[in-house]
C-alpha cells in the first residue's frame, strides 16, 4: 500500500434538514470547516497529538471518545490495519453548537484524511460509513444529513439512513445559500426534545408534497418551484422559539428575494436558499443585520452549493 508521509485535509460546513428533509438532506457550503493533520509515526496505533480551536470547550484526545479518532479507527480496523502508527491533529475552523455539522466535519475529516495518507484504499463513498460512525459519538445518532454532504460535497438525499442509501441531487447552476450563525446557544438536545412525534395526516401530506417539489425544482432548475417548497410545516414551527428573532430574520431573507428560508439542521444557524450570488450577499447581509439589530453578533457566510466536501488542502 502507499503511504504520504503527512496530509492535511478541510471539510466543510454544512446545512441539514433543508426546511422539508428532516434528517434526509443536507448541502455543503463554503467557509467554515474543520481542517485535519495526519502523519505516518513510528509506534503502532491512533493517536490525536492535538486539537485547536476549540476555545473554552475541551474535546477529548482519546480517539475513541473523539468524533474524528472514532471513524479513523473504524476505517483502519476495516482495513486490518489497526497497528498502522498514524499521528493526528485536529483544528477547529468553525463554532460549536451552530447547527452547521461541526462535530460532521470532524468526522468526514478525519476518516477522509487517513484514506489520504493510505494511499486512497476506498472511495470517499466508501468512506461514509465510517464517518457517519465517527459523527454518531457526538450526538448519538446514525444519520448522514451533515457527515454525507461534508464529506461528499453538493446536495445530498438519504432515502434510508441505517443502510446509508445516499444519492446527490443536482445542483442548478446559479443556485446559491445564504447562511448566518448567531451568538446564542441551542443545545442539540433541547432541540430534539421540543420535537412532538405526532404528526397529522395533512402536515404529513403537505410536508411530502414540498420535499417532492423541492427535488424535482433542483431537477429541473425551475427556482419557482425550489422557494414554493421550502416550506417546513413539521420541525421549524417547533423550533423556532430556540432562536431569537427567528420569524424576523427569515422575513428579513424573504424580503430581500430569497427563495426560501429556514433554520440550519437543530440551530441556531438560519439559512436561505437564493438565486444568484448578488442575491445570496445582500440577504446574509439583512439577515445578520436583524440579529445585529437585537445586539446579537452573528457571522455571515453568503456561498455557492460546495460540490467539493472533503478535499486535500
Amino acid at each position: 500500500m502507499n503511504f504520504n508521509n503527512e496530509i492535511r485535509v478541510f471539510a466543510p460546513a454544512t446545512v441539514a434538514n433543508v426546511a422539508v428533509g428532516f434528517d434526509i438532506l443536507g448541502f455543503a457550503i463554503y467557509g467554515p470547516g474543520d481542517e485535519v493533520v495526519v502523519r505516518k509515526r513510528e509506534q503502532a496505533g491512533l493517536v490525536i497529538s492535538q486539537i485547536t480551536g476549540t476555545g473554552k470547550k475541551t474535546l477529548p484526545l482519546d480517539p475513541i471518545r473523539n468524533t474524528a479518532g472514532y471513524g479513523a479507527l473504524q476505517l483502519l480496523a476495516h482495513l486490518g490495519m489497526e497497528e498502522v502508527g498514524i499521528e493526528m491533529e485536529i483544528h477547529k475552523k468553525m463554532p460549536f453548537g451552530s447547527g452547521l455539522g461541526s462535530s460532521a466535519a470532524s468526522a468526514a475529516a478525519g476518516v477522509f484524511a487517513v484514506n489520504e495518507l493510505l494511499g486512497q484504499p476506498l472511495s470517499k463513498k466508501e468512506l461514509l460509513p465510517f464517518a457517519v460512525a465517527g459523527e454518531q459519538i457526538a450526538d448519538g445518532a446514525y444519520h448522514a444529513d451533515n457527515v454525507g454532504p461534508s464529506l461528499l460535497g453538493g446536495i445530498l438525499f438519504i432515502r434510508d439512513n441505517h443502510s446509508l442509501d445516499v444519492h446527490q441531487l443536482p445542483v442548478p447552476e446559479d443556485l446559491y445559500a445564504a447562511v448566518v450563525y448567531p451568538y446564542v446557544e441551542v443545545l442539540t438536545k433541547d432541540a430534539r426534545d421540543v420535537l412532538s412525534d405526532q404528526v397529522s395526516l395533512l402536515q404529513h401530506i403537505e410536508q411530502n408534497g414540498n420535499l417532492g417539489g423541492l427535488i424535482t425544482g433542483l431537477y429541473e432548475s425551475d427556482y419557482a418551484l425550489i422557494g414554493r417548497s421550502l416550506q417546513d410545516v413539521i420541525i421549524e414551527p417547533q423550533r423556532a422559539r430556540l432562536i431569537p428573532a427567528f420569524h424576523e430574520v427569515k422575513q428579513a431573507a424573504l424580503d430581500k428575494g430569497a427563495l426560501g428560508s429556514s433554520i440550519s439542521g437543530a440551530g441556531p444557524s438560519v439559512f436561505a436558499l437564493c438565486k444568484g450570488k448578488e442575491t445570496a450577499a445582500t440577504v446574509a447581509k439583512a439577515m445578520q443585520g436583524v440579529f445585529q439589530n437585537h445586539n446579537i453578533k452573528a457571522n455571515a457566510y453568503p456561498s455557492p452549493i460546495n460540490k467539493e466536501g472533503a478535499i486535500r488542502i
